[in-house]
């Protein structure tokens, strides 16, 4: 199975995290679990807690900071590198 490196920043600070996609579904999915707890709520995205691409992950993971975070000052970021 192919690997793929997220970089996760909080704080300012930046982090890698490499593995496959259920791998990373693994590590993330407490973040994506209280994302999506609150998708429900008015202003708060949809969370895919199961994605099937590196992309959707990604995504996943933004809307879950966006749900959990949204108003504070200095959110966490995921991207994906290539």
């Amino acid at each position: 199975m192919k690997t793929y490196t997220i970089l996760k920043t909080h704080r300012g600070k930046t982090r890698e995290v490499t593995g496959t996609i259920p791998e990373l579904i693994e590590y993330f999915g407490y973040t994506l679990e209280c994302g999506a707890s609150w998708s429900g709520h008015r202003g708060c995205k949809k969370v895919n807690r199961q994605p099937k691409t590196i992309k959707s992950l990604v995504t996943a993971l933004n809307n879950a900071v966006h749900n959990t975070q949204g108003s504070c000052w200095d959110p966490d970021y995921y991207e994906y590198v290539e």
